[in-house]
């Protein structure tokens, strides 16, 4: 009995937590549902695609697929592991694949993720660990479709209504962690899966704290109690000391982010393009990278990835003229006597935004523009405004990829329910664009294609294009073996360990 509390102890004793913050409880930790930031990040460590991004974010490697190649332009071949098993011991198959597949395109499932399959024609089980992936045309994103995460077939094969299911709060995976314990609003625990088919991870347990609040995210990391976390740039350079940078490495670069704010055009206040011109031209987007971000940010001049073959440097953020964006908003029937008036709505899970918005509501006012402000909860803000459309404009950010795929935010097939156009977009000649852009795997002919886009879509100022925050990440040097890379830190986290010692 003795032997066996010496065991325990030692076991509780060694196990190597890493604490993260996370601003919201996840709505859905579900890969085929996880539409917020939160639910996206967790369900990364449960869950696993077919393939993935190597460390440079430049070649697809693969993830559950051992093997993949091109048969023709139009078929995939997948042959997939053969010793991965799900976290309850299941033995993961190509079964498991199809079921996902025909789950996302289910019309009873409503995920914005189920356009990147728009042009499979079919998936054909071959035997227990290959798949045939036909495409209906070539499509330039066909690999980067199946880094989708996998879900198990023998687990929700009977589910009736997967929207509301309780595999979204119990989900099983077969990633490196699963899921252990899930309390809202306070612990969302994973433990390492031992049976995982790369090997256990080195650290045993990722707690996720929830924390709403920036400021306490900031305090819990100065105090260690969280061992990873982003600060902000006014952070940064003015309160940290010398101490806080002896415990914490920090690797700073440019994110794959943009914030924009961005108009409800199905609103006939915004329909108007020169408005929406007067309201692009009333603001200063230099003053909103100086004030709140020391220079660890920069303008961002529209939707691509900057160094990108999307990214268009010919496009320039347009200058303040508060002059002109007066005399348009007179054309358009608005004066000191009948002001143009709207609300910005944005969350508090960033400590950022309700400033940007503050900023924004005073250059407008020189303008003669009035902007009322709303600061909401995470969860809230989607569900109530954002995913119903009920804003006159929203303050918000999207993730970039270096391979856009436009479709998803630019066409007008997305603006419906669950789609990410959600600011009802609508433009003819961009719709054809995207649709031609789809079957083009010529990359320098994509490019120009992408580049022309960009250059449509500023035009018609259907977001204010704002800023590209820097990432500014802090790692307590307790923390091993962490590889900088162009996508970030992340992608080795197997390998990371933990000095319980310092």
């Amino acid at each position: 009995m003795k032997l066996l509390l010496l065991l325990f102890l030692s076991l509780n004793i060694f196990a190597s937590t890493l604490h993260l913050a996370t601003s919201a409880n996840p709505s859905r930790l579900n890969p085929l549902l996880a539409t917020d930031s939160s639910s996206s990040e967790i369900a990364g460590f449960l869950f696993n695609g077919l393939v993935k991004f190597d460390k440079d974010s430049s070649t697809i490697i693969g993830d559950l697929a051992k093997e993949f190649y091109y048969e023709n332009d139009t078929t995939l071949i997948f042959k997939l592991h053969q010793n991965v098993l799900w976290h309850d011991g299941e033995k993961f198959s190509a079964k498991d694949v199809l079921f996902t597949y025909k789950t996302l395109i289910s019309p009873s499932v409503v995920s914005p993720y189920s356009a990147a399959f728009r042009f499979v024609k079919d998936v054909q089980v071959i035997d227990a660990f290959t798949l045939r992936v036909t495409y209906k045309k070539p499509y330039f994103k066909a690999l980067e479709t199946w880094m989708m995460g996998i879900i198990p077939e023998h687990i929700l094969k009977d589910e009736k209504n997967l929207m509301n299911s309780k595999f979204n709060t119990n989900p099983v995976g077969t990633g490196a962690y699963k899921l252990h314990q899930l309390e809202h609003s306070k612990n969302i625990i994973l433990v390492a899966f031992d049976d995982y088919f790369e090997g256990r991870t080195k650290i045993d347990k990722i707690s996720f704290h929830v924390i709403a609040d920036p400021m306490t995210r900031f305090l819990m990391l100065k105090s260690s109690a969280l061992d990873v976390g982003g600060i902000e740039p006014i952070q940064y350079e003015r309160q940290l000391n010398d101490d806080f940078f002896k415990k914490f490495n920090i690797y700073e670069e440019i994110s794959h982010s943009y914030t924009y704010l961005g108009f409800n055009l199905r609103r006939e206040k915004f329909k108007n393009p020169k408005v929406r011109l007067a309201l692009s031209l009333a603001i200063n987007r230099e003053e909103i990278v100086d004030i709140l971000f020391f220079k660890h940010a920069k303008v961002c001049t529209g939707p691509f990835l900057p160094a990108s073959r999307a990214f268009n440097k010919n496009v320039k953020a347009p200058k303040q003229d508060l002059e002109k964006a007066k005399q348009l908003l007179k054309e358009a029937g608005y004066d000191e006597k009948n002001p143009f008036t709207f609300e910005i709505v944005t969350s508090n899970s960033s400590a950022i935004r309700p400033y940007a918005a503050q900023i924004l509501q005073h250059q407008l006012k020189s303008a003669g523009v009035v902007v009322n402000l709303r600061v909401m909860e995470w969860q809230a803000f989607l569900n109530m405004v954002v995913f119903p459309n009920k804003f006159d404009s929203v303050l918000l950010g999207w993730g970039l990829s270096s391979t856009p795929d436009p479709y998803l935010f630019w066409h007008s097939d997305n603006d419906k329910k669950g789609g990410f156009n959600f600011i009802g977009y609508k433009n003819p000649k961009i719709d054809k664009m995207i649709e031609e852009s789809q079957s083009i795997i010529d990359r320098e002919e994509l490019g120009k294609l992408w580049r022309e886009m960009f250059k449509i879509i500023v035009k018609d100022n259907p977001y204010l294009f704002l800023y590209i925050p820097n990432s500014i990440t802090t790692v307590n040097k307790n923390i091993k073996n962490i590889e900088p890379s162009p996508s970030g830190i992340w992608h080795n986290y197997r390998k990371w360990e933990k000095d319980t010692y310092k």
